[in-house]
């Protein structure tokens, strides 16, 4: 049995559904890891570019939810407290996307997935790397640099402002909102830019926007979950997370 949307079996749908509902949970929880957890699964038993085609929509989706969950007005404050990493994200998803061919994606996940992986383990050491306030711009700036150049290339854009966070100490509700606010508009950006480059057309679109309906219960369903995480719980879980997304990288980057 197939299924015209994407010529694919059963198997490959239906495992599709899972991985999307299992990755919509987490986000919901934690605030990140969609596209990592929805890639690096699809990669498995999916064509490449199938597989970046098949987050997108569910990922424009659900950081639309996650950026306007307390409301529009801290949505906005939390656009203009962080406008640096935002057009940093958004000038280089556009840019990368157009060579997403020709990159060297390989080289790329290895560098990101030892910064990260070197960085998480260093604060769950005990140790905390702090940014002095008149240091925050120029890293604000070269992060949302980095996210777009591998937002675009491979759809994951988000543990440079992860890392960034982190290393600010930045409150519960406050990372989630910033989260879905520059995911949202990197989602955005990322849309556009592959119906150009073709990684969304005919075939892949209906296939991604079927996958916006678990994404969007998974994350129902996470939401009770970070609704009972206090600070201290909620950092760790993302420390971990991050730490797990760093290795992922380095998993990739490595061909295993």
């Amino acid at each position: 049995m197939e299924f015209v949307m994407a010529g694919l079996p059963a198997h490959a749908f239906w495992a599709a559904i899972a991985v999307t509902l299992f990755a919509g949970f987490v986000k919901g929880a934690i605030g990140f890891a969609m596209p990592l957890i929805m890639v690096s699964a699809f990669s498995s038993f999916l064509p490449p570019e199938l597989a970046l085609a098949g987050l997108i929509l569910p990922t424009l989706i659900t950081n639309l939810s996650q950026a306007f969950r307390q409301g529009v007005w801290p949505a906005v404050a939390s656009a203009r407290k962080y406008y640096r990493y935002l057009i940093g994200t958004v000038v280089f998803i556009v840019v990368s996307a157009q060579f997403v061919h020709v990159l060297p994606q390989t080289a790329l996940l290895l560098a990101l997935g030892v910064l990260i992986t070197a960085f998480v383990l260093y604060q769950l050491s005990g140790l905390r790397l702090a940014i002095a306030p008149n240091w925050r711009g120029p890293v604000e700036w070269l992060a949302g640099v980095l996210g777009g150049l591998y937002g675009g290339v491979s759809g994951i854009w988000g543990p440079p402002l992860i890392v960034y966070l982190l290393a600010i100490d930045t409150e519960k509700l406050e990372s989630i909102r910033v989260q879905g606010v520059v995911f949202l508009i990197g989602a955005v950006v990322l849309t556009s830019a592959h119906l150009q480059s073709g990684v969304l057309n005919g075939s892949s679109l209906p296939f991604s926007a079927f996958l916006v309906l678990p994404a969007a219960l998974g994350m129902r369903i996470g939401y009770a979950v970070q609704d009972r995480l206090d600070q201290k719980r909620f950092r760790r879980w993302t420390q971990i997370l991050l730490l797990l997304t760093g290795l992922n990288l380095l998993r990739r980057a490595a061909g295993l």
